[in-house]
């Protein structure tokens, strides 16, 4: 999980969270269960066979190689066996990440599933690949349970030859009754370890699938990486540069287009533009969870390449439409961003974005547990829980990616001062569409299919009459339609 936590955004673009869930989970699990038991069993087992067969060797070295001769065969059989079995294995936890993926997905949008009536089909094909992966399962285990009538098969070999060949020996007077019986008091001893060690061996096999699954995962590098000797940053001024900066999120589709950008610190600048046209591409590398493709970030002068990705993000907020409330108190979640703040400090930043008043009207205040996303709490208050969490953590470049999409009008309204506090002294990228959120800024970017298309402050793009002036127009139309 740690090692999961500082991976690159781009790890988890391409793989559902029910497929990491079911590697740390369940594979990780059947190693633990492997370790605490199998491994000892394992030990344990193998010296008790090392022993017998010292033992059989001293009591009569020709019926020991005459009994022994089938191991050979058993471990090219159990080889054959093994190679299948993986494979079947690794096909049960595959369909399984599907299942858990789906379920996941399942529990997280019930509220559309529902709105839409889609509850029998949404089972239906839970049905299918749960079936799926029970069909999987039973194959695995049938093959599995090979592994006992093969260990008694060979049991009842090694038996038959120690009575043929051990007959002949002492009828030649090679060997004497008591030599016999105690050879056959030790060989049945034999197949007891090795009984053991068949049903190990599945377990064995079951863990070795999982293992190739966790180590895909451990062999995975971020491919946002620090340099040798980073720079960290102590204390900054928020300047930010984008040089030439090309991006793509695969090597089909171009996200942006040679954008450069100089703002000054405290500076307010807005993004604008249509959906895909690569506003928030350029504020997820000012974070740095991505790198460009080509040209280069600058904060303060410092390429972000050579810069500590832990002091960078220290200095940086980012407030998303869709808030991620965690399990907890709502003032645990406040403070998520500066575990060491106070509960004063606490109250004082809910009270400047106006949160404070609907967190003492639940049912214990600050105290108030919530569950995942907050599901007791309206969009807007979980957004404003959001601005709290921001102001809270004093960052020096403050991000907001659709901040107030989710707040209705008049708690825009009740915020908009508030806002304007936690713009004071930071540099602030605001990606918005609200004409009352962005006309203010210092600076406004609108851009399209990646690239810059104009630029200025309000009144400046307005009397340029381009891209901005058909926005503010279209909004202010459809006010006076209201």
């Amino acid at each position: 999980f740690t090692h999961v936590q500082y991976l690159s955004h781009d790890f988890f673009d391409k793989r559902s969270a029910g497929s990491i869930l079911v590697r740390i989970l369940n594979d990780v699990n059947s190693l633990q269960e492997l370790f605490t038991n199998g491994i000892i069993n394992i030990l344990m087992d193998a010296f008790m066979l090392l022993a017998i067969i010292i033992i059989l060797f001293s009591l009569s070295a020709q019926l020991a190689l005459a009994v022994l001769v089938i191991l050979p065969i058993m471990f090219y059989i159990s080889t054959k066996l093994r190679r299948d079995i993986r494979r079947t294995w690794q096909n049960v936890r595959s369909i399984r990440s599907r299942l858990n993926s789906h379920l996941n997905e399942s529990l997280q949008g019930m509220r559309i599933t529902q709105s839409f009536a889609q509850e029998e089909e949404n089972a239906a094909y839970f049905d299918g690949v749960n079936q799926e992966n029970f069909e999987r399962e039973r194959i695995a285990m049938k093959k599995s349970a090979y592994f006992g009538p093969f260990i008694e098969m060979s049991n009842a070999v090694g038996t038959v030859i120690l009575i043929a060949y051990g007959a002949t020996l002492i009828i030649n007077g090679s060997m004497g009754i008591g030599t016999f019986v105690s050879f056959a008091f030790f060989l049945g001893m034999f197949w007891e370890p090795i009984s053991r060690l068949g049903q190990i061996y599945n377990q064995l096999l079951v863990a070795m699938a999982s293992s190739e699954r966790i180590f895909e995962f451990l062999d995975e590098r971020p491919t946002v990486k620090e340099s040798d000797n980073p720079i960290v940053l102590t204390d900054i001024k928020g300047d930010i540069q984008f040089d030439k900066v090309q991006f793509s999120y695969d090597d089909e589709r171009i996200a942006l287009h040679d954008i450069s950008i100089d703002v000054k610190a405290g500076q307010t600048v807005a993004l604008v533009g249509h959906t895909g046209s690569g506003k928030s591409t350029i504020a997820n590398l000012i974070s740095r969870f991505y790198d460009p493709t080509d040209g280069a970030v600058y904060v303060d002068g410092h390429n972000l390449r050579d810069v500590s990705l832990a002091s960078l993000r220290e200095h940086i907020s980012v407030v998303l439409q869709d808030t991620f409330i965690f399990s907890g108190t709502i003032m645990d979640n406040i403070r998520f961003g500066r575990p060491g703040a106070s509960d004063e400090e606490v109250i004082e930043a809910a009270k400047v974005v106006g949160a404070h008043d609907f967190i003492v009207r639940l049912a214990n205040s600050y105290d108030t547990e919530v569950e995942e996303r907050g599901s007791i709490l309206s969009a807007g208050e979980r957004q404003l829980l959001s601005f709290a969490r921001a102001l809270l953590a004093d960052p020096k470049i403050l991000i907001l990616d659709e901040a107030t999409a989710s707040i209705d009008t008049e708690t825009e309204m009740k915020i908009q001062a508030a806002l304007r506090e936690l713009l004071k002294g930071r540099t602030s990228i605001m990606i918005a569409h609200r004409l009352s959120t962005i006309r203010e800024a210092d600076n406004i970017i609108v851009l399209e299919n990646g690239r810059i298309l104009e630029q200025g402050n309000h009144e400046q793009l307005v009397e340029k009459q381009g891209e901005y002036y058909k926005l503010v127009k279209s909004q202010f139309d459809m006010f006076e339609a209201l």
